[in-house]
């Protein structure tokens, strides 16, 4: 999201109006739910995406003319259902309700939000677009993040998904609180961090071995850390908001790494292995004071169950894992 608002400060600063599309509310089947973002520029350009298709084509043009005429901010409703009114044409049996907000360069907030959002980013926290809607018309804006919670007020609004509340307050999550722990820096670490990198998890790889933990391995891994794996679970501290990925090169890092984040509260505690060696990680756990309940939080065997061989394949199935328990599917 990044990229997504520099280009949208890039445009105003330059002087030039763009206008902000969101899918405000989708139910049934739609392209993108709701949260997903867009932006349209004077020049006909776009970036970001609220699914493809009719939907995004008419709301690209619906924008083209609120930037020609400098307009108030809408919300315009469209089924995908042949044949109603509201119809768009299209077979899904879905409805979207999406917002245009207008932005100008005289909206020195909006610029100030949107550079907050970029910074915020960049560093490992959570931050949220956070709008107020009075009908149409966006009457606060503000850039939230983590620290933000302790406001109980806004702490309803930060959630993991985007967020519409009955008096008009509309949430989207732009940076997912929480980082994904990795302890081995073999080669399926190595495929996971490519894959989960490009979806929005910062990630930090944890080795006892310095060429395992060496951050030229994982360029785009967020940091590596090297170091016995019981001081590294000491020197880190995993929060509820994050992820912990067990896959190092024995079942004895293993039961280490699992020693020190077993009790951590982690979002998601997966564990590699054979069913045999989990087995053996399980009864050592047992007989060091841990509880089956403790452990049956632990997805092992990790990853969802597609049939992965490959390094390539099995980071695959434990990103997939990941995305479905950051979006609520899956606990």
């Amino acid at each position: 999201m990044r990229k997504f608002f520099r280009s949208i400060v890039h445009a105003l600063e330059g002087g030039e109006r763009v206008v902000l599309v969101s899918i405000l509310t989708s139910s049934g089947s739609t392209p993108r739910g709701t949260g997903a973002m867009m932006a349209v520029f004077q020049d006909g350009s776009i970036t970001g995406t609220i699914g493809g298709g009719n939907v995004e084509f008419t709301a690209q043009k619906r924008a083209a003319e609120l930037l020609e005429s400098g307009g108030k901010d809408e919300v315009n409703a469209y089924r995908f259902v042949p044949g109603d009114a509201a119809s768009l044409g299209m077979v899904c049996g879905g409805d979207v309700t999406v917002h245009l907000q207008l932005l100008t360069p005289e909206n020195k907030s909006a610029i100030t939000v949107f550079r907050a959002l970029i910074d915020a980013s960049g560093s490992n926290t959570g931050a949220w677009l956070v709008r107020h809607l009075d009908g149409a018309e966006v009457t606060q804006m503000r850039c939230a993040v983590t620290a933000d919670r302790e406001n109980a007020q806004l702490a309803v609004l930060l959630q993991d998904k985007p967020l519409l509340t009955a008096d008009g307050w509309f949430s989207i999550p732009v940076e997912r609180p929480g980082c994904v722990y990795i302890f081995g820096g073999g080669h399926v670490s190595q495929a996971l961090v490519n894959v989960i990198a490009p979806v929005g998890f910062r990630t930090v790889v944890l080795d006892d071995r310095e060429e395992f933990a060496d951050k030229a391995r994982f360029p785009l891994a967020d940091r590596t850390l090297c170091g016995s794996f019981l001081e590294l679970c000491k020197a880190i501290a995993v929060t509820e908001d994050d992820y912990v990925v067990i896959m190092t090169r024995g079942h004895q890092a293993d039961y280490e790494a699992l020693c020190g984040t077993l009790r951590s509260g982690a979002k998601y505690l997966g564990c590699i292995g054979s069913r045999k060696k989990l087995a053996l990680c399980r009864e050592r756990l047992m007989e060091a004071g841990y509880t089956p309940e403790e452990y049956a939080r632990v997805h092992a065997p990790i990853g969802l169950a597609i049939g992965a061989e490959t390094p390539e394949e099995i980071a695959v199935a434990i990103a997939a894992e990941l995305i479905a328990v950051r979006s609520g599917v899956q606990r």
